[in-house]
């Protein structure tokens, strides 16, 4: 009888652990086949990948790539989703609270992105990334001076943090702050040269200090080494508009969208020259192509332009 037992209970076992093996098997599988789809570029196969395999086993890593091609697609809700549950695995991990600091200011919500960057401070008090956060809700909740005082604790922790000398230099220069704005901006362009960012907010620091020639040769710098920059377009434009050269600042635009015949903003920005040089019908076409481009409105160019970009690890792109 006792045989009888162990032999049916062990048989049990065994057909439980054989399939506890083709799960991890499969599991492996999915994993291995997202990551390399996602190296590829097939981020709709990727995500059907990773969500596969998250049916078969809760897996940190597996979230975090998932969660950052979410990130990636716009799809905030499910990226939250997926950080939430990896703060339940792995709720002492600092890094996690920061990929959602940075979500919440995707999401324009600043005072909950200041929050998860005060909890990732609490679990790492020497994160330059979490004072870089920091800083950039403050700067979103009109309080210029706390921001500047946390991305200055961002980059005593990191000297060369090119993002916090960029958010600091902007905040400065729209503080009128301008010899303390330029030498933020020189740092980073003393080793690039040609960081369009950098270049972007020296054209701006150039107009600010009323050196309108030298603001016309950065955004053109800029334009030269990439005339698929937008921004550099626009600002320039707007200072030919500025000095009433109505068709000049025309002819800027019109260059701009040889480069990018999919920009709402330059066809909204062009439709206004043409209302303003008197030619109606041209507005009109202008403002219609934008509205199919971009349906919803379209906010103003602040000449700042430095979102990190979505990374296929989340995590080690803020660490």
């Amino acid at each position: 009888m006792v045989s009888f037992l162990k032999s049916l209970f062990g048989e049990k076992t065994n057909a439980a652990e054989e399939q506890q093996k083709k799960e991890t098997k499969k599991f492996e599988i999915l994993k291995f086949d997202g990551l390399r789809a996602q190296r590829i570029g097939r981020v709709d196969y990727a995500v059907k990948c990773f969500t596969e395999a998250l049916l078969l086993q809760e897996d940190f890593e597996t979230m975090n790539y998932l969660s950052s091609l979410y990130i990636g697609l716009g799809d905030t809700q499910q990226a939250r989703d997926l950080l939430t549950r990896m703060i339940c695995l792995e709720p002492d991990l600092p890094a996690t609270y920061l990929v959602l600091s940075h979500l919440c200011y995707i999401e324009e919500k600043y005072e909950e992105m200041e929050q998860y960057a005060a909890q990732g401070i609490r679990l790492k008090a020497d994160d330059p990334v979490a004072y870089y956060l920091l800083g950039r809700s403050r700067h979103c909740q009109k309080d210029p001076i706390g921001a500047v005082a946390h991305l200055t604790k961002a980059l005593s922790l990191k000297e060369d943090y090119t993002e916090a000398l960029l958010a600091r230099g902007e905040i400065l220069l729209e503080m009128k702050q301008l010899n303390e704005a330029r030498q933020d901006i020189d740092t980073i362009l003393e080793t690039d040269p040609e960081h369009e960012a950098a270049l972007l907010l020296r054209g701006n620091w150039h107009k600010a200090a009323g050196a309108a020639e030298a603001a016309e040769t950065d955004y053109r710098q800029l334009i030269a080494l990439n005339p698929f920059n937008e921004p550099a377009y626009i600002l320039l434009s707007r200072m030919f508009t500025e000095k009433k050269q109505i068709e000049k600042a025309t002819e800027i635009l019109d260059e701009a969208i040889e480069f990018n015949p999919a920009s709402a903003t330059l066809y909204r920005q062009r439709g206004e020259l043409r209302l303003l040089s008197g030619d109606k019908e041209g507005s009109v076409e202008d403002s219609k192509k934008a509205l199919e481009l971009n349906a919803e409105a379209l906010g103003s160019i602040s000449g700042q332009f430095n979102n990190e970009p979505a990374s296929s690890n989340v995590l080690g792109s803020l660490g």
